[in-house]
């Protein structure tokens, strides 16, 4: 199998016939090629994890032959299929691709080939092959999907669950952290102080940009919307006790010292589906392409020649 995949005995192999689709021969190197980042990032994931890196190892390779034959059987019906696609729109297309990755600079470009041991001529049939797959795709696929009001409104209606909201606060918040060196009596001082100028009518905003050490300082402290379940258990117990407009007093946790301002909240509610609807539409995009892609392809498949070679 892939000596990428540690499942080959023998680098021989590397050469060897994988598949055929049509007259396109799929090798064995091709698929190592294919699936080398995704294998190394298999082995670093689950390097400790023998059984588990085998078989994930072995679904990637299964994933990227299919890929590839894929691949070939869009590229066959593009031929057979008659379509023209004058080689002056490879080239422009190929130009602007060099112009975007590398600024214009052939000269890198050229370098990067060179690393990779690839030729230009290389290089543009890849990208004219790429071109096609994509194009193909659009007007077989794409190009074919209409997702009706109705449709979205019957996913809402049966999967209501999915837009459910916990009860949640708008918050700003104040954060000074215990840093080891530092007596913690001081920070609470200093959340003491800060806390009587908030009630003495300071902005709390400002406040918390000049004082607070947390990530939303330069905002102002502001977190926006949080759900209960997001803030530490001493955080929520007071935050979802306050009203909107109203400001706790110095929380004190092993590592720091909070003063929180809500600012407004919101009831365990339903997501209204004006609020979810372009999230609705993409979901349901991506499943009808995914499902008329693969009705696609397995029509391909039935009126070409594919054959897998054992190994």
């Amino acid at each position: 199998m892939l000596t990428g995949f540690g499942f080959r005995a023998g680098a021989e192999l590397a050469d060897g016939i994988d598949s055929i689709v049509h007259d396109s021969v799929i090798t064995f190197q091709d698929v190592d090629d294919a699936s080398a980042r995704v294998v190394q990032q298999l082995r670093e994931e689950y390097a400790g994890q023998p059984d588990v890196l085998r078989q994930k190892l072995a679904d990637a390779y299964k994933e990227t032959l299919e890929e590839l034959q894929e691949r070939q059987l869009i590229l066959h019906d593009f031929e057979t299929a008659g379509y023209n696609l004058p080689e002056s729109i490879i080239d422009e297309e190929f130009e602007n691709y060099i112009k975007d990755k590398y600024h214009g600079d052939r000269v890198a470009f050229i370098k990067t080939l060179q690393e990779e041991g690839i030729t230009y001529e290389r290089a543009r049939q890849d990208y004219r092959d790429t071109f096609i797959v994509e194009q193909m795709r659009i007007k077989n696929v794409s190009s074919a999907i209409i997702i009706s009001p109705h449709k979205i409104e019957t996913y809402y209606l049966d999967h209501k669950d999915d837009f459910k909201e916990e009860d949640r606060v708008k918050l700003r918040m104040i954060v000074l952290t215990n840093a080891p060196e530092t007596d913690t009596t001081q920070t609470k001082r200093l959340a003491e102080e800060i806390l009587g100028k908030l009630k003495g009518g300071a902005s709390f905003a400002d406040m918390a940009t000049i004082y607070s050490q947390g990530s939303q300082a330069r905002q102002g402290g502001e977190w926006d919307w949080v759900e209960k379940s997001v803030l530490r258990k001493e955080l929520a117990d007071v935050a979802f006790t306050l009203k909107p407009g109203q400001m706790s007093g110095v929380i004190e946790t092993p590592g720091a010292y909070y003063i929180m301002l809500v600012e407004d909240r919101q009831d365990a509610r339903v997501r209204p589906l004006a609020d979810v609807r372009d999230q609705i539409e993409k979901l349901l995009l991506a499943k009808e392409r995914t499902r008329l892609q693969q009705a696609w392809i397995e029509k391909l498949r039935k009126k070409t020649f594919v054959r897998e070679f054992p190994y």
